[in-house]
């Protein structure tokens, strides 16, 4: 009876184990598939000199990202994707901080990816860490 209970044991953690086997490498996969789609033309690219322009009036979601980050790279395709399904409401954009330094220094971004939310140039939320596009489009929806 204790080897019978041992076996089950065993056959039930195996079963847990591939569970989560699964469960990671089909996150990863689907990550890597998301990663590779070509950026959205809804997203407006941001630089130090268009920056203030951009973001004086109405809503505007800026990622501030730089190519070496791993997190921005996932982070990047959730921001297409926002920015595909928000259109034309509100300003989705991207400013590399390594090409445009000025501007994440005097708004003290400290650790990327950050996201910040504008709402007529006001900073009214601050996203630091991948997020989720739901928690994306329940902010910039929530300030138009």
């Amino acid at each position: 009876m204790v080897a019978e209970a041992a076996t089950t044991g065993n056959i039930i953690t195996y079963i847990i184990a591939g569970s989560l086997v699964g469960y990671v490498f089909y996150n990863f996969f689907k990550a890597k598939k998301r990663m590779s789609k070509p950026p959205s033309e809804n997203v407006k690219i941001l630089s130090d000199e268009n920056f203030n322009t951009t973001i004086k009036s109405g809503v505007s979601l800026v990622d501030f990202w730089a190519a070496w980050c791993g997190p921005c790279k996932v982070q990047g395709p959730i921001v297409d994707e926002v920015a595909d399904e928000i259109g034309e409401k509100a300003n989705i954009c991207k400013l590399d901080i390594d090409k445009y330094q000025k501007t994440a220094g005097k708004l003290g971004i400290q650790s990327i990816p950050t996201m910040l939310l504008f709402k007529d140039g006001k900073i009214v939320e601050k996203f630091v860490g991948v997020k989720p596009k739901n928690i994306l489009l329940q902010a910039v929806n929530a300030h138009l």
